[in-house]
């Protein structure tokens, strides 16, 4: 069984990204790491960059405290450049499902509002809904296998519709392209969670005309836990109020004797307080140098690592979950062999320094573009 690679391959005389890049991951000196789509090691750049801001902390308190406010504006300018937004439209927010339930609880619901989501969601892209179909709105429940006549078919009317960018489970990548022109054409609101694919694969928020997009920074991104970006479109902040509130949603928050609540002008209205400092040191650079590297060199890196590690576990009698293809795949797989506990699979390739993921009965492996095609087949060889 082989998978046809989608996106145009590495030039045969250049050298390999995964060897160019290979010294900024150490975590390569002691394990073969397929697990980014649950917590990445961090590359040198977000490492130092934390380490510095620890320093100086350590050394000066918060003499350069100006120096702090730049970073969190380059982490704004840095993230709005990965997702072709504009900075104004980017908030900094703790994780993935703040970003979700800021816009979730944010809009104005009215009787007869209908959501469209998807049953397979992480609970984060799932409880938001399920909990607005017990008080305010009904939900359409699709399955993200469902064809995007069916999808087109439930947007008529809804007045929103939730899918991941890349599903944790089965890495099914949706085409959000083809699903946000429906939305577009619907007037149905547009909100992605891109948690399990930014960082690997190209998005464009204008081209998918999405709406609103949450990603924390410790998948894919690179980056550490805690710190994540809101996307929200320029034209639909007003319609979302910040639920959660504190003395920095205000536009004149720098004066404390103020009582004055007029927002903030863009989306660091969504900003409830003091921002995760050393994180956002670090996700600036993890940003940064996934820029550096290139979005679209990446992709291709990824996929075909994970078609590598897809054919060989097929090889090892291994069954794949649901139908990779170059037009759905990302760097997501999850495997089971009948009759062999999953989780004793993961303990047996973390003895031997593989990192994986027991996932509900399955192995989910999940590779960055760093991880070597030796690598992989160590891993097939490794597998029970």
């Amino acid at each position: 069984m082989g998978f046809e690679q989608k996106y145009p391959a590495e030039p045969v005389s250049a050298e390999p990204l995964w060897r160019h890049y290979r010294d900024q991951f150490p975590v390569t000196e002691r394990l073969i790491y397929l697990n980014h789509a649950a917590v990445a090691p961090l590359p040198r750049p977000a490492a130092e960059a934390m380490q510095a801001l620890a320093q100086d902390a350590l050394d000066f308190g918060s003499l350069h405290y100006d120096k702090w406010l730049d970073t969190y504006e380059k982490l704004r300018v840095a993230a709005a450049r990965l997702i072709g937004a504009d900075r104004g439209e980017i908030a900094i927010v703790k994780n993935t499902s703040e970003g979700i339930a800021t816009v979730a609880m944010g809009l104005h619901w009215h009787p007869g509002d209908r959501v469209v989501a998807f049953r397979e969601e992480f609970p984060s892209n799932y409880y938001p809904w399920l909990r607005l179909e017990e008080h305010r709105a009904s939900v359409d429940w699709l399955s993200v296998t469902d064809p995007l006549e069916a999808i087109d078919h439930a947007c008529h009317g809804a007045r929103l519709l939730a899918i991941s960018f890349v599903q944790y489970l089965s890495g099914l990548r949706a085409d959000i392209n083809a699903i946000g022109e429906i939305c577009h054409r619907h007037g149905c609101f547009f909100l992605v969670d891109a948690i399990q694919g930014l960082g690997a694969f190209p998005l464009n928020v204008q081209t998918a005309h999405i709406d609103a997009l949450a990603a924390d920074g410790h998948k894919w991104m690179l980056g550490p836990e805690g710190c994540g970006i809101l996307y929200i479109r320029k034209n639909r902040q007003d319609s979302i109020f910040p639920m959660e509130f504190g003395w920095t949603n205000v536009a004149g928050y720098h004066d404390y004797s103020s009582r004055d609540m007029t927002l903030r002008p863009d989306a660091g209205r969504y900003e409830c307080g003091t921002l995760n400092t050393i994180g956002c040191y670090g996700l600036h650079a993890s940003i940064e140098f996934l820029l550096e590297v290139g979005i679209e060199r990446i992709a291709p890196a990824v996929q075909s690592l994970t078609d590598q590690l897809a054919e060989g576990a097929i090889r090892k009698g291994y069954q794949l979950l649901g139908d990779r293809t170059p037009e759905n795949g990302a760097g997501i797989i999850a495997v089971h062999k009948p009759g062999v506990d999953s989780r004793q699979v993961v303990r047996e390739l973390k003895e031997r320094g593989v990192i994986a993921a027991p996932r509900q009965g399955w192995v989910r492996f999940s590779p960055h573009f760093y991880i070597s095609p030796e690598d992989i087949e160590r891993v097939v060889e490794a597998l029970p």
